[in-house]
């Protein structure tokens, strides 16, 4: 047995030599503690690496309680491209003494472990690379102020792993030009440390284990972005007007988001003063629902963005929205329920409570996003619908696909004009009143979708009561049992019309494949690899995969269930919420689908998927 100390820091390394190096193709994880700012050092690693072409992910394992409790950052590479969760840890960077031992424990045999020196444990393991880092030495000899030392400490593990693993320095020179917008000071003093901590490895460490990276032309076309930033910025070219939201961990920074570009990408330079959109932080979610919702009658483009609990919040005006007929967008970055839950952990669990938000008969728009750039594109396109059927859109992503950073298509501008649905001016009203009188409420396309004014129209006819209450064709309040039932089967044939405006699934087929896999959302990672990996081994397993995009069913997810034998549902939450949408929608075909749910609070891995379905198919 031996421990770290500084007398062991060239002897400290396993007797792992002589393997075959292994090129892009690792998970690296990196342990420390929340808040000490290590997120800085752990995205100019990420970045670094994408600049050098190599496909990487970042995802980040955070505490939801306070300051100074374990957090991990998991940098997937892959000279394959794969960007979903791996299970093992090749590569561990353990910088907490609170964890270092289950960190020194989960390292692969034959991968690599580097520690803070001043960590004091047992380091019992002769079959992976052992190398100390003198943090803290490096960080005080920076020049750093004191207060600087913990935060700046970090970036030692940044030149360590790029000494040993070869990342290319200038690279990590512009990751940290980026993340701190070109300020030489704060860029000067982190790649000193860096440097610092590159020579020190280069003088005392020997490379032990095989984890190497080389330079690719494989992120060329991408770009690196989260779920929320993307989501903001589509809301921004979506023409967002109104923004009311209250703060939730992991839809904060949507609003953020917004908060932060609408300025530079909406404000008129000339007229500083006039600005063409609100932001509104309200005191709670329910109040942030009911501005959003009064927004939206007013004729604004309006959203709001929450988590589960939020949505718990929202259910009466989201209930009041869909029977008066209110356009309004509500993105869900779920997390893990039920209650508080496990707020900082990713899930699909809130699909059935959405599905059909508030009491009574109700049903509801869901747009899946399964992508950063998918969320970039609803975050545009969830105005149009809701504008053009005249009713609430929720946007359900997660905190994975919110939070973590991934690499995605670059965002392409909206390809079409905005669709403000069946909105009638003075003058169309000129023209309705020679056919027939006006009705807020009256289906006279009959496609459930009626016509509606907007505050400023002048014409005496325009005005209606937007009721939450019984009402008829023209919005009078009525009782009567025969108005009610007759307006609710309009909304029911609104939700019938709706199908031809939801985005299709994308569907991607294997030659002979017998097998289904549907899925949504951030599972999509996993799914691609998941299939590649069942096509490996003695026994290879072809599947064909739909990843659903929205939510009531487009005709393409019945085919797909035909065309099958067996489809595999696969999601993250606990019940199989979409394996039980689709036993109701489909109940003919019920006895094809497979649920394959996960509900750990971790984004999906590709062997979870390979060995559910392998057990399956035994």
């Amino acid at each position: 047995m031996t421990t770290a100390s500084s007398k062991t820091r060239k002897a400290a390394v396993s007797k792992a030599g002589g393997q075959k190096l292994i090129v892009n193709d690792f998970s690296m994880t990196v342990a420390t503690k929340n808040g000490s700012g290590s997120q800085t050092s752990n995205v100019t690693l990420l970045r670094a690496m994408f600049r050098m072409g190599i496909p990487v992910a970042g995802k980040n394992l955070f505490p939801s309680n306070i300051q100074g409790l374990p957090t991990w950052y998991t940098i997937r590479a892959s000279k394959d491209g794969y960007t979903a969760r791996r299970e093992t840890h090749e590569i561990v960077v353990a910088m907490n003494g609170d964890t270092f031992v289950d960190d020194f424990r989960n390292v692969v045999p034959g991968g690599a472990f580097y520690y803070a020196d001043d960590l004091k444990f047992a380091l019992d393991r002769d079959d992976i690379a052992i190398y100390p880092i003198p943090a803290k030495k490096l960080a005080k000899e920076s020049g750093a102020p004191a207060a600087l030392r913990d935060y700046v400490a970090n970036m030692a593990y940044v030149g360590a792993l790029a000494e040993m693993m070869d990342i290319n320095m200038d690279k990590i020179r512009a990751a940290l030009d980026f993340h701190f917008s070109g300020r030489e000071k704060p860029i000067a003093l982190n790649l000193g440390v860096i440097e610092a901590a590159a020579q020190h490895a280069r003088e005392t460490l020997t490379k032990a284990d095989p984890y190497v990276v080389r330079p690719m032309n494989k992120t060329e076309g991408y770009v690196m972005a989260d779920g929320n930033t993307a989501a903001a910025l589509g809301a921004i070219y979506g023409g967002v007007q109104f923004l009311s939201w209250y703060p939730i961990t992991p839809a904060s920074s949507l609003a953020e988001g917004v908060s932060a570009y609408i300025g530079d990408l909406r404000d008129d330079p000339q007229n500083p003063d006039e600005r063409s959109y609100a932001i509104v932080q309200a005191e709670d979610e329910l109040a942030a629902a009911g501005m959003a919702v009064g927004a939206g009658w007013g004729g604004l483009r309006a959203m709001t963005s929450t988590s589960g609990p939020g949505i718990s919040l929202m259910t009466e005006f989201a209930g009041l929205a869909y029977y008066a007929e209110v356009p309004v967008v509500i993105w869900d970055v779920q997390r893990m329920g039920p209650s508080t839950g496990l707020p900082t952990r990713t899930s699909q669990g809130d699909v059935s409570m959405v599905h059909s938000l508030g009491h009574g008969d109700t049903e509801t728009i869901i747009l899946l996003p399964g992508s950063a750039s998918e969320c970039f594109e609803f975050g545009w396109k969830a105005f149009d619908i809701a504008e053009r059927l005249q009713t609430p859109v929720f946007v359900l992503s997660d905190l994975d696909l919110g939070m973590n950073q991934w690499m995605t298509k670059p965002f392409e501008y909206p390809d079409s004009e905005m669709d403000r649905g069946k909105v009638l001016w003075e003058k169309d009203l000129d023209q309705w009143e020679h056919k027939q009188p006006w009705g807020r409420y009256l289906d006279v396309d009959k496609d459930g979708i009626t016509y509606r004014t907007l505050p400023g129209n002048k014409h005496p006819r325009s005005a209606y009561f937007a009721r939450g209450t019984g009402h008829d064709e023209y919005g009078r309040y009525t009782e009567r049992g025969d108005d009610w039932e007759r307006n609710m089967a309009r909304l029911s044939r609104k939700f019938k019309t709706a199908v031809r405006y939801m985005p299709k699934p994308e569907v991607k087929k294997m030659k002979d494949a017998k097998a289904g896999i549907l899925a949504f959302g951030s599972t999509d990672p996993a799914i691609i690899e998941g299939r590649d990996r069942l096509m490996e081994g003695k026994k290879t397993i072809k599947t064909n995969y739909l990843r659903l995009r929205a939510i009531p069913f487009t005709k393409e997810v019945g085919k797909f269930i035909e065309d099958n034998d067996r489809v595999y549902v696969v999601e993250m939450n606990r019940d199989g919420q979409l394996h039980q949408l689709l036993t109701v929608a489909y109940p003919d075909l019920a006895t094809k689908l497979i649920s394959v749910a996960k509900n750990d609070g971790l984004p999906l891995s590709a062997r979870f998927v390979d060995e559910s379905i392998r057990g399956e198919e035994k």
